[in-house]
């Protein structure tokens, strides 16, 4: 009963002031808000980097020749890898699947439309590899990648670009001096890393090869790892492979780059935690900023009320009653605060990551923390000045004016 009633009358001592109380109130709404806001922002870029890396393919990696020492203490690039390195991998390497990537860029025409746009050579693997779907059409048959026929599957932008509005399956496609058979149409996939993965145009290898580059050359080897949390073990495998086919010795540096997308993944994910909890930490400066400003409010009440304290303590109020009254005065202001802050942070996530294409991330725990925080802090800065109130004299308090 008696708490109840010390709450009415702090309810009643907030509404005499209600313009002050909701200004004094704002350093914690503005720190429970920014506190909430950066940490979900954090957390959605995380699971938006995780996400992009994740759509490039299943527990990827990629193998691509690196630099080596050349005359003169200058560096090139190593020499790259070839078919032999491709099966190598296949039968050496247990729980992968493998695909070549020998690559080119070209200017696309039909009609009276052109592009430039990138042509990668391949098997069929790599669509499996690289998360890639047929939306139209079909894969390369047996006998067109065994003989390099020029036949090829085109992303959408570049069947936007070439083609508009008409159909493009089954026509003649000019790439560079070479016509090539549209037998397919890739699934949309979008952006990633400010590139447009739809932008692409897949043949065999061999076509490629033979009328795009004119060497037998593999510059990628992707490799995926079958089984998931296993692409650590692949990666170590690989480089002990390429190492001995490379003829490195121990102390030579590796020529070629193996590139795990989980690890990547990772390391991102480690970075991005912690970019959120520096932000975390600069945001929840200013619920220190509330915390102060609830005090300093509270003190200047105490001051404005002294003669009320007195007149409360001298027909028999206790100091701890008039210590719970302030004391819960601060609390519903700061609570208040929290609550409104909560509101706001949730909010002002839901905006930011619409408009940021991210995905929409509440964290739960972090909305209680901050919460609770706020609660926290008007217990914290509120004692001081419930105490000085608590503590005064009630002759004092009576005589002032």
């Amino acid at each position: 009963m008696i708490l109840w009633n010390t709450f009415v009358l702090a309810l009643a001592a907030i509404r005499r002031n209600g313009g002050r109380s909701l200004l004094t109130a704002l350093g914690v709404v503005i720190g429970v808000a920014s506190v909430i806001a950066m940490v979900n922002l954090g957390r959605a870029a995380g699971q938006q980097v995780t996400a992009n890396i994740s759509a490039m393919g299943p527990n990827l990696l990629f193998v691509r020749p690196g630099m080596t020492a050349a005359a003169g203490g200058t560096r090139a690039e190593a020499i790259p890898f070839d078919p032999d390195d491709l099966q190598a991998i296949r039968s050496s390497i247990d729980g992968v699947i493998v695909a070549p990537g020998a690559s080119a860029s070209a200017t696309v025409a039909y009609g009276n439309l052109n592009a430039t746009t990138s042509i990668t050579g391949t098997t069929n693997e790599y669509f499996g590899v690289r998360n890639l779907t047929i939306a139209a059409g079909r894969e390369f048959e047996a006998r067109e990648l065994e003989n390099g026929a020029p036949v090829c599957i085109l992303g959408p932008t570049v069947v936007t670009n070439v083609y508009g509005s008409a159909e493009p399956l089954g026509t003649t496609l000019r790439i560079g001096a070479t016509s090539c058979q549209v037998i397919g149409v890739l699934s949309p996939k979008g952006s990633n890393m400010g590139q447009d993965q739809d932008d692409t145009v897949v043949m065999p290898l061999r076509a490629v090869q033979r009328r795009l580059t004119g060497k037998q050359d593999i510059a990628t080897i992707y490799v995926s790892a079958v089984e998931d949390g296993t692409s650590g073990r692949v990666r170590a495998d690989l480089i002990t492979l390429l190492r001995e086919r490379r003829g490195l010795r121990d102390d030579e540096a590796d020529d070629f780059d193996v590139r795990d997308m989980a690890e990547l993944a990772a390391t991102l994910q480690s970075t991005s935690a912690t970019m959120t909890a520096l932000l975390g930490a600069i945001a929840a400066v200013s619920l220190l900023v509330g915390g102060i400003g609830i005090m300093n409010i509270m003190l200047v009440s105490v001051t404005e009320r002294t003669r009320e304290i007195g007149v409360r303590l001298a027909i028999g109020a206790r100091a701890r009653e008039i210590l719970l009254q302030f004391l819960v005065e601060a609390v519903v202001l700061s609570v208040f605060g929290g609550l409104v802050g909560v509101a706001l942070g949730i909010g002002g996530t839901w905006i930011m990551v619409t408009q940021l294409g991210m995905p929409f991330v509440v964290s739960v725990e972090m909305v209680v923390a901050a919460f609770a925080v706020s609660g926290a802090v008007g217990v914290v800065f509120g004692y001081l000045p419930a105490r000085k109130a608590a503590r005064l004299d009630p002759i004092a308090a009576l005589r002032h004016e």
